[in-house]
């Protein structure tokens, strides 16, 4: 029997901790008015479309955060099953693989397991939104002048992940019961990153298929 989306995504199967707004912030505010959104059942096309008045590097910086948070749960759901055995290889189907590379320990792009993969990903993900260099939190304090570029490469990453749950995992997905809930999420986070050209276009390639068989769960 399908456990329901609450059991699904309960927060104990959250692989990284959840990143959270200071309530009283601007972003909480405009993370508040984004979830509002998303739950009145308006056309994502038009969730993701930013609020007249609000600055573009605000709006990206929640969005950023909260599909980390999202996908952090969509992979706690699989990751029992993703193992070194099951997915040695961090891949989407036989045509497409991801090294890994951070400048730091991983000079080169490196091939490694999948579940090994995504620990690096969230590492270096948690680290860069909780860098107030990168991320200002702060009244007053500009966004650095890469920042459009540093969500870039975070969103580009998140993404691979979609790839790897959608082809190699769908179908415990699929048991549980979350399939719709998983659409929904990469259709939010599709609009989105297409709305702002915040990903290119050749990149998404693993999962281009008509949106309607895309979406046709959501």
């Amino acid at each position: 029997m399908a456990l329901c989306l609450g059991q699904v995504f309960s927060k104990d199967k959250t692989f990284r901790p959840r990143k959270k707004f200071e309530p009283g912030t601007q972003r909480f505010e405009l993370y508040k008015k984004a979830q509002a959104s998303l739950k009145s059942g308006l056309d994502l096309r038009k969730v993701v479309q930013l609020p007249e008045g609000e600055n573009i590097n605000d709006w990206i910086a929640v969005h950023v955060v909260d599909f980390f948070n999202r996908i952090n749960l969509i992979y706690g759901t699989v990751s029992e099953f993703c193992t070194e055995r099951t997915c040695p290889i961090m891949s989407g189907g036989l045509r497409y693989e991801y090294r890994w590379q951070d400048g730091n320990l991983y000079k080169k792009p490196t091939k490694l397991p999948a579940l090994m993969y995504m620990n690096l990903l969230m590492d270096w993900i948690e680290t860069l939104i909780n860098n107030e260099d990168i991320f200002p939190t702060r009244v007053g304090v500009p966004f650095p002048k890469n920042f459009q570029q540093v969500c870039k490469k975070i969103l580009s990453r998140l993404f691979r992940v979609f790839v790897h749950v959608y082809i190699h995992h769908f179908d415990s997905i699929c048991n549980m019961g979350a399939e719709a809930h998983i659409n929904t999420c990469y259709k939010h986070y599709y609009y989105f990153i297409t709305e702002f050209s915040l990903i290119e276009h050749s990149e998404l390639e693993p999962l281009a298929r008509p949106e309607e068989e895309r979406f046709h769960e959501a």
